[in-house]
């Protein structure tokens, strides 16, 4: 029973860290560990195929071995991030609650900088 909510929690943050890819304000690779864990406690099946996947594999495997972030990455994720927050601020209804945006635009921005940039051919 545990393995199977260990499955289903894998699940649906796996779905959540795809959303993430193109939804800026929506973390990816906190997802993509958080279902990468619950895989490895639910499935060791589907923990194989998450870290042998092409695209999402490189996400984690970065992560956990210290890597970093890649320029070209960090900064399609700032510029995609911050009109975002800027388009939602423009058509929030509540004045006071557009500069709420700022905190997860903020601590985003800072997360990006201090995480160690990793080079790869093409940067």
């Amino acid at each position: 029973m545990i393995r199977v909510l260990f499955n289903i929690l894998g699940t649906l943050s796996l779905g959540l860290g795809i959303l993430g890819i193109f939804l800026p304000l929506l973390p990816t690779t906190p997802f993509l560990l958080l279902a990468a864990f619950c895989y490895l406690h639910g499935s060791p099946r589907l923990h194989h195929w998450l870290l042998s996947h092409r695209i999402l594999g490189p996400y984690i495997r970065d992560f956990q071995s210290g890597r970093g972030i890649p320029l070209r990455t960090k900064l399609i994720a700032l510029a995609l991030m911050w009109p975002s927050l800027a388009w939602s601020a423009w058509v929030m209804p509540v004045p006071w609650a557009r500069w709420l945006l700022l905190i997860p635009g903020i601590g985003v921005t800072i997360y990006l900088i201090r995480t160690p940039t990793r080079r790869v051919s093409g940067d």
